[in-house]
């Protein structure tokens, strides 16, 4: 039998779930209830609060639009919102970037000895970390009371005759419902500095406000306060290349005078893994926005060869962990590209993002096809990170290939799902496979269902699998889906991953033609006499319709409000769809 889906997720998700009471509601969690989790996880109950900061290292892979967006006013079940989840998870983890682990353990060892057995507050936990490392967290409970992401603005300068090097922030949170006005926060910023050769730069010092500190070091973490201030570095021989927010060392938007020189620079030799990402993550949005504008303005689509050379070498270094170059490989998702436009565009955006995908996997294909070829393997299934990044790697290559108009690739994902001996793999080649219309898409499909039919998990990952899919006219497709056998509208597990899967295929759910609209509204009607609660989560797909055109807002506004019109409409959908409206 095969194992099931590799993921950490799961464990992220308990670990969020517990620490989601403590960092972002002021109810009250008991550290008795901590206690009763890590009995039942056999995990030593000071630990678990140390591997929260561990397993929310890599939390920016989530979308990162809304994470810290007031979503209360959006949902009926505010505790169960991902603002919930991750912003805890990332104030818990920027408490161990300032403190370090060792200052981090002595604040959690403090915390359960004033604590324990009793109801605990943000502010006790707070309290906790800076008593025992007797720190100055300045205004760092702004995270708690205000709600918004920061956007931080960074401006470099050079001075060569004086060789220092410095660095200005501004800090703004923009004003958010009840929240107009929002004061500066504490932000960490772990900073790097790059020489020409690509190598770390030692620092010595860095003088800040009238003082100076004293660094030896390759990073360093800056404590940014205030609304506006300077850092600068002494001793810097050659104008580098900064990297900014190492690991991700706080959640808020940037705003840098990075060139894209710059950014394929770090791309190619920064020796931060998540640093590197990124910057190849801002090329692929510049480029794709640029993309976006030349196919509004009917020009042709050229991709910039630098960009194909920049994930080239990346796909090439050796030295590199292979679940990380899976990651940086990956382009930015539709919806983030349309979170960054004034008025978002699904057509060209999906337009564009297909386009660089096809080209990248024309001009990379001997590589992408040597990683398929070099990461297959026939052994016995093995859990661990090796294994997993191989595989992970191994797949986004596959996935590439699969883009091309090429039948040798539709064979090669053909033998990669039946010569597959675990479930990871047997589903991501025929995830490649489910975005070609065709005989083959429908028998591949089936054949999985035939296997899979009585693992209600996969059966839910087989139905989200065909409502994501980008084909043209897919919603056909899924309402056919609605009268399977396996399929039940009184599900909420199987309503997120069908219906809940369609409205995140941008190109479908916001086709111009109003389809996926008018399928969601209907649907919504018929759901809320069933389930008014996952009705509202559906209905909620429908809250960011004045982002789009003008054709497309008056389509979803005319959905909205037959909803509202709806007789016996439940309260639940009535919150969601008139605040939509009103919106």
């Amino acid at each position: 039998m095969f194992q099931s889906f590799e993921s950490i997720n799961f464990h992220r998700m308990v670990v969020l779930w517990h620490i989601q009471f403590v960092h972002i509601h002021t109810s009250r969690w008991t550290t008795s209830t901590q206690a009763s989790f890590c009995s039942q996880e056999r995990i030593p109950l000071k630990d678990f609060i140390m591997l929260v900061s561990a397993l929310c290292s890599n939390l920016t892979c989530f979308c990162f639009c809304n994470l810290f967006e007031p979503a209360l006013h959006l949902w009926p079940l505010p505790a169960l919102s991902r603002t919930v989840y991750e912003k805890g998870a990332e104030v818990v983890r920027m408490y161990k970037t300032l403190l370090g682990s060792q200052g981090f353990r002595k604040g959690i060892d403090l915390y359960f000895e004033r604590h324990d057995e009793q109801a605990v507050t943000c502010e006790d936990f707070f309290a906790a970390m800076r008593d025992a490392n007797n720190a100055d967290f300045a205004n760092f409970l702004q995270w708690y009371s205000q709600a918004g992401t920061p956007v931080v603005k960074v401006v470099s300068s050079y001075d060569a005759e004086a060789r220092t090097f410095s660095l200005k922030f501004s800090q703004e949170i923009p004003p958010t419902p009840g929240q107009p006005t929002k004061e500066p926060t504490f932000i960490p910023v772990v900073v790097g500095l790059l020489d020409s050769s690509g190598k770390d730069i030692t620092l010595s010092s860095v003088h800040h406000d009238g003082t100076v500190q004293t660094i030896s070091s390759s990073s360093t973490v800056l404590r940014v306060t205030k609304k506006e201030e300077e850092f600068v570095f002494s001793d810097i021989s050659e104008r580098p290349v900064p990297s900014l927010f190492r690991g991700f060392s706080a959640p808020v938007r940037v705003d840098t005078d990075l060139s894209n020189d710059d950014l394929f620079f770090l791309l190619a030799h920064d020796s931060d893994e998540f640093n590197r990402w990124e910057a190849g993550q801002v090329l692929a949005r510049k480029l794709m926005l640029n993309l976006v504008s030349d196919f509004q303005q009917n020009k042709p689509l050229v991709l910039n060869p630098k960009f194909v050379q920049g994930l080239g070498s990346v796909l090439s270094d050796s030295s590199l962990d292979k679940e990380f170059i899976a990651k940086a490989i990956t382009l930015p998702g539709e919806g983030e590209i349309m979170d960054m436009m004034a008025v978002a565009d699904p057509d060209a955006v999906h337009a564009v993002r297909k386009f660089v995908r096809k080209q990248l996997a024309s001009e990379l294909k001997a590589e992408l096809l040597k990683i398929v070829e070099n990461n297959r393997s026939t052994e016995a299934y093995v859990f661990d990170h090796t294994n997993m990044a191989r595989r992970a790697l191994k797949n986004t290559a596959l996935a590439y290939l699969a883009s091309l108009e090429d039948p040798a690739y539709v064979e090669l994902a053909l033998n990669e799902y039946k010569m597959a001996t675990n479930l990871t793999d047997q589903f991501a080649a025929l995830a490649a496979l489910a975005q070609k219309p065709g005989q083959t898409r429908d028998d591949i499909l089936a054949d999985f269902y035939n296997k899979w039919q009585h693992d209600y998990l996969v059966v839910n990952k087989w139905f989200l699998l065909q409502s994501t899919s980008d084909i043209p006219g897919n919603v056909e497709n899924v309402k056919k889906l609605l009268d399977h056998p396996a399929f039940d509208l009184r599900n909420p597990n199987k309503v997120y991953s069908l219906i809940g899967g369609f409205c995140g295929s941008p190109v479908n759910f916001h086709a111009k033609d109003g389809s996926g609209y008018k399928f969601l509204g209907d649907i919504v009607v018929q759901l809320d006499k069933l389930n008014p609660q996952v009705a509202s989560r559906m209905v909620s797909a429908f809250s960011r319709w004045k982002r789009y055109d003008e054709t497309r807002q008056g389509l979803a506004k005319a959905q909205l409000e037959m909803i509202m019109s709806a007789n016996g409409l439940s309260e639940n959908v009535f919150e969601i769809a008139s605040k939509s409206l009103a919106a």
